[in-house]
């Protein structure tokens, strides 16, 4: 049984690259045409794969239907809430996820420290979009245009000396953090707190949502926050490989992690 649940389900990836008939079918799986016709009549009548008037065969509208149904039940917090809470008993601070939704980017989740000090960041509230590394992450995936239209309507307050002064600097961040996958906010919106953050991706690539590391300097020195980044990172993997149904991305070696990344 589990065999012919095997070859059924190696037929669906074979019609994604294009129509095929029912020799080709049999061909890719190494099996009778008799087998192969079997497995595509039972695809059919569960609308997984349609039968054209050519005799080729073709993804059926319903699996379609299903993708579409499942993409909309996904829950970016719940997938992730797990992963937030292990990476917080492994490093002890402050993990955040965040979410871009009207032109605002809001903390959807959070893991507090276990240490005295916390942070008075709060689920469902905005955050400081010009210089939070997850806002960073979430703007930088923005197609161009949409990025510069917005860079150029914001305000860019001066919480800290470190702090983004204006649009065409933020555009640069931006574009450093699209290249490089990640992004920080090391004392850009207060002087005592730094922040790694990586992001989370759909099945299409984009990014969906961001999360992050935050604590105090008096805890930890920038240096050492940063230390964390691969673990951040490995995370993110994590959680947008379940989000997406996608093999964990194996993580390339970080280069040249300095205080001077934004």
């Amino acid at each position: 049984m589990s065999q012919t649940v095997d070859r059924a389900l190696s037929i669906l990836p074979l019609l994604a690259e294009g129509p095929a008939d029912l020799g080709q079918v049999a061909d890719r799986l190494g099996v009778h045409k008799s087998t192969a016709l079997r497995l595509l009549r039972t695809l059919h009548e569960h609308g997984l794969v349609y039968r054209q008037s050519d005799q080729h065969y073709r993804l059926g509208a319903r699996l379609f239907a299903l993708a579409q149904e499942a993409m909309e039940n996904l829950d970016v917090r719940e997938i992730a809430h797990p992963h937030l809470v292990r990476l917080n008993e492994q490093c002890g601070h402050t993990v955040h996820l965040a979410v871009y939704e009207e032109h605002e980017v809001l903390y959807i989740d959070k893991v507090d420290s276990r240490y005295p000090v916390r942070m008075y960041s709060r689920i469902g509230k905005p955050v400081a979009i010009t210089v939070a590394a997850v806002a960073k992450l979430l703007l930088a995936d923005l197609p161009e245009p949409e990025r510069r239209a917005l860079a150029e309507k914001l305000d860019y307050p001066a919480y800290t000396p470190r702090s983004t002064p204006n649009a065409e600097a933020f555009l640069r961040e931006l574009a450093k953090v699209r290249d490089q996958g990640w992004a920080t906010d090391l004392g850009g919106h207060e002087e005592s707190i730094n922040c790694v953050a990586a992001p989370i991706r759909g099945a299409d690539g984009r990014v969906a949502a961001a999360m992050s590391v935050s604590a105090p300097n008096v805890v930890v020195t920038a240096d050492e926050l940063l230390a964390l980044l691969p673990l951040v990172r490995r995370t993110a993997d994590a959680i947008s490989a379940e989000f997406s149904g996608r093999p964990p991305v194996t993580e390339q070696p970080s280069q040249n992690i300095r205080k001077d990344h934004v």
